[in-house]
């Protein structure tokens, strides 16, 4: 122990970890930090068999089998399995962010959350996949890259029984049976089943634009669509189907490409079948939106202008056309879209991409329909007719054009 000016104490740190010099003012704790490099976890829970390196660890975790919390927020009144993150919690209430980075000034709730955040200035990505090697800045991304792997999906919805690795994923997931949307945007009240979904959302109002294009100089709300973009000037594809090879510049591409071309080698088995034309579908909700092809049935209604659709969500981005709203912007060159699926189509523009291919003659297309239509040049199927001389075409823009005719 040793003195200070101001005649307070201080420990000593005179204990060193051989392996990498980080020092300890006690002896216990020396030997609590040598186990992150021994791999050494002495205290093992006895129902599951998980186990840790600190006794306390152990003492938090058995609550989770038991359900205790004896640590409860006395502003909220919600309970928790350990104090420190009921701690970390009351912060949400007082604001107060006591943890902030040194290099860019930006404040954190948890210290855990700054660590992490350094690793953004100085690069550092202690924790791999032992799949594929892939690094990564924290575990609990690393813990979710290595589910795309596969392996064990054990939290199983009640109503669809489609199963998920993360309970997490279950819970977001049970959303779209409930309906619920907990999560609103401040700027516009749009609300969202998931909050990473509403913070993305939001970024779409604008706001500060701190990533920079060394080459273009163009700037982004995000990182990692900085990484992206920086694609579209080196031409790297780095991300590739795991059923055709087939490469990408962007991991959503090949989600958009897997769901579309190899979507029956993935979903086989599709458990509603329409009773009037026979398609099948892999959830109820796709059947009953389909079923209203046959009846009709438009139960969405604008209040505006009595226009009608199937489908809210077709509702939703036809009100744009009345308020002008268009909140979804492409990130190469700005120009904005009232829906999101037009935006992600005007961006293969820029990147090239045509995932959509036809399986007699190989020409791609940027959009599904597109090769619908094309198809038909193959089986020469005339799906629209018109209804005054039973003329039939291949587009619906050509009958729509045909009949204009006869108006004249």
């Amino acid at each position: 122990m040793t003195r200070t000016r101001n005649n307070t104490f201080t420990m000593s740190e005179k204990y060193s970890c051989s392996e990498c010099s980080k020092s300890f003012s006690y002896q216990s704790r020396l030997e609590v930090h040598r186990r992150i490099h021994t791999g050494e976890r002495p205290y093992s829970c006895t129902i599951c068999q998980r186990t840790f390196t600190q006794k306390h660890h152990l003492t938090a975790h058995l609550r989770i089998h038991t359900g205790e919390k004896p640590f409860s927020c006395d502003i909220c009144q919600k309970s928790f399995t350990d104090k420190s993150n009921m701690v970390t919690h009351k912060n949400i209430h007082s604001g107060e962010r006591p943890y902030s980075c040194k290099i860019c000034q930006k404040t954190f709730a948890r210290k855990i959350n700054l660590i992490t955040h350094l690793r953004t200035h100085t690069g550092e990505k202690p924790f791999s996949c032992g799949v594929c090697q892939k690094s990564f800045a924290d575990k609990g991304a690393m813990v979710k890259h290595k589910m795309t792997h596969g392996g064990e999906r054990k939290f199983s919805c009640s109503i669809c029984q489609k199963t998920f690795a993360r309970k997490t994923n279950l819970i977001t997931h049970l959303r779209t049976h409930s309906k619920e949307k907990p999560f609103s945007c401040g700027v516009c009240q749009k609300s969202f089943a998931d909050k990473g979904t509403m913070v993305r959302h939001k970024m779409t109002h604008g706001g500060e634009r701190k990533f920079s294009c060394s080459i273009c100089q163009k700037t982004f709300s995000r990182k990692s669509r900085l990484t992206n973009h920086l694609t579209s000037h080196s031409g790297e594809k780095p991300f590739s189907c795991d059923i055709c090879q087939k490469p990408f510049s962007e991991r959503r591409y090949v989600l958009s490409h897997k769901k579309f071309i190899h979507r029956h080698r993935e979903h086989p088995l599709d458990s509603y079948l329409c009773g009037q034309c026979n398609k099948s579908f892999s959830t109820n909700q796709a059947l009953t939106r389909h079923r209203r092809i046959h009846t009709g049935e438009r139960p969405y209604s604008c209040s505006i202008c009595q226009n009608a659709f199937t489908v809210k969500s077709t509702l939703t981005t036809h009100m744009r056309t009345h308020s002008g709203e268009k909140p979804f912007s492409c990130d190469i060159c700005q120009k904005a879209f009232t829906d999101y699926g037009n935006m992600a189509k005007h961006k293969m523009i820029h990147s090239g991409e045509h995932p959509f291919s036809c399986s007699i003659c190989q020409k791609t297309f940027i959009q599904k329909i597109n090769l619908l239509t094309h198809m038909k040049t193959h089986t020469k199927e005339q799906s629209y007719s018109c209804h005054v001389c039973k003329q039939t075409f291949r587009r619906q823009g050509n009958m729509k054009r045909h009949m204009a005719s006869h108006q004249k």
